[in-house]
């Protein structure tokens, strides 16, 4: 479900390429401070995402810097880093845990079960940090394990699921905002939820793996239908993060929400000559 929350890059001014990209750095550099050289290996863009936007929302002091590091010995990258850095980079360490397991669960891969063992201590530092909510979503990744093992048709379901997973990761504390970022996460994990489905749709059918659309394998319409569903989700999201009071990087947030997390689906299903792109219909 995750790989979609990427900004397009061409979309972006330099200022904003040089943010996108330090916040990145600094988010590797967290990782490997808290959680080790090995779980590094995890990082992703997706939770890039969620350091600027909890950066933009909330003041808090931060540091930046211009050097090397362990993967790149011979090139200096600029960083930043924050709280919200430290707390994206233990989300993302709990993220590629489930994530592994769920993989051994699913296909047996050796190399899924050795990288959980890998990471597993780095796991269990995590639940201890923040055990509400590593608890909640524990819960709801077994529950949407079980809706897909037993192939409940309904995608809302599913998607639901996958939708409170991303409300808990959202809301990074209990404030004034963390119902209205909760409520943006439930509307962006079904997006995602529902892209991921939409995109594997023929491969899931031809392994025999749960897909909620299944149905709707080789039908005609296909792209305006799932099109339509994901812009009422993402169009849900965007609602809510419009409410709140977000300046700065506000660039970066629309490119990755309004661009870059349509980029696989626009892949998978080419827009049509004449056809508006999502960016301004929503």
């Amino acid at each position: 479900m995750f790989g979609n929350l990427k900004a397009t890059e061409k979309q972006l001014s330099d200022e904003e390429i040089k943010k996108y990209k330090s916040s990145y750095c600094g988010l590797c550099r967290s990782i490997g401070r808290r959680h080790g050289l090995i779980s590094r290996t995890s990082l992703s863009y997706d939770l890039t995402f969620l350091i600027i936007l909890l950066s933009s929302l909330y003041d808090c002091e931060s540091s930046s810097g211009n050097n090397g590091c362990i993967l790149h010995p011979f090139s200096k990258r600029e960083w930043f880093e924050n709280e919200f850095t430290d707390y994206a980079a233990d989300i993302n360490v709990a993220l590629a845990y489930f994530k592994a397991c769920d993989n051994w669960k699913d296909d047996r891969s050796i190399v899924s079960a050795s990288y959980s063992s890998l990471i597993k201590n780095a796991y269990y530092d995590v639940c201890t940090l923040y055990p509400e909510k590593m608890k909640a979503i524990s819960d709801n990744m077994s529950e949407l394990s079980e809706i897909e093992r037993i192939g409940v048709p309904r995608p809302d379901a599913a998607s639901s699921c996958f939708g409170s997973i991303m409300a808990e990761i959202l809301a990074f504390k209990d404030d004034r905002w963390s119902g209205t970022l909760r409520s943006a996460g439930m509307a962006l994990g079904k997006f995602l939820y529902i892209m991921d489905a939409c995109i594997d749709l023929e491969d899931d059918v031809s392994r025999g793996s749960y897909n909620p659309f299944r149905d709707r394998c080789g039908s005609e319409g296909n792209r305006e239908y799932f099109y339509e569903i994901l812009k009422m989700f993402m169009g849900e999201c965007l609602e809510y993060i419009d409410i709140l009071p977000l300046v700065e990087d506000m660039g970066i947030i629309r490119n990755i929400l309004c661009c870059g997390a349509w980029n696989s689906f626009f892949r998978k299903y080419p827009l049509q000559e004449g056809t508006d792109d999502v960016s301004g219909s929503i």
